[in-house]
């Protein structure tokens, strides 16, 4: 694993221990490791939502149909 020094001005340093202490988190990293495994998780459903928005429409959909269907199933 490779290290990252960040520096943080007091403000966020504190916010970030409070979020360890209450949150959880071992350490720092874990907390920020987590953050940014949660950001990562954003943008790739951002490009999902995107690409799905920018491809070409083939067919309507049943929403209702799909419904009723999925709750005979359950």
């Amino acid at each position: 694993m490779s290290t990252m020094n960040i520096s943080l001005p007091a403000a966020l340093k504190s916010f970030v221990d409070d979020q360890v202490a209450g949150g959880g988190y071992g350490t720092s990293s874990e907390y920020v490791r987590e953050l940014i495994r949660k950001d990562q998780d954003r943008q790739q459903l951002r490009r999902l939502l995107l690409d799905g928005a920018s491809s070409p429409t083939t067919e309507t959909m049943d929403f209702d149909a799909l419904r009723n269907r999925a709750r005979k199933k359950g």
